[in-house]
């Protein structure tokens, strides 16, 4: 399985953004998906994922909306009312729904939301 996330950039407070992940190498529908984000100096942390039902950090919902389209292969994350403290790499990662443990990880896209 291979993950490429994109669609990050610049923005200011307030704005939206929408973030895409494509997925390739095994069937989309059996893998449960996610999205993760560091911010400088800090750990990486759980943001949201998507499988039978969705599950949002606190610190996001209300704010940002994952799906997924099985058949174009390809998560997303609607990022609406962005603050300067969502400032970070943005990762995608997906683990078969047999399994427990993020084994797949994206290469990151940087989110940059300014004051």
């Amino acid at each position: 399985v291979q993950l490429q996330a994109f669609g990050g950039g610049l923005v200011q407070a307030g704005d939206s953004l929408r973030l895409s992940c494509a997925f390739s190498g095994q069937t989309f529908g059996n893998y449960v998906m996610g999205w993760f984000r560091q911010a400088p100096g800090k750990d990486r942390e759980f943001v949201a994922s998507i499988f039978w039902r969705t599950v949002y950090a606190d610190s996001v919902k209300g704010r940002f909306t994952i799906s997924r389209d099985n058949a174009k292969k390809t998560l997303y994350l609607q990022m609406n009312s962005l603050e300067p403290e969502d400032t970070g790499i943005y990762y995608c990662a997906a683990h078969h729904r047999a399994v427990d443990d993020w084994r797949v990880w994206g290469q990151g896209t940087q989110v940059t939301v300014s004051s």
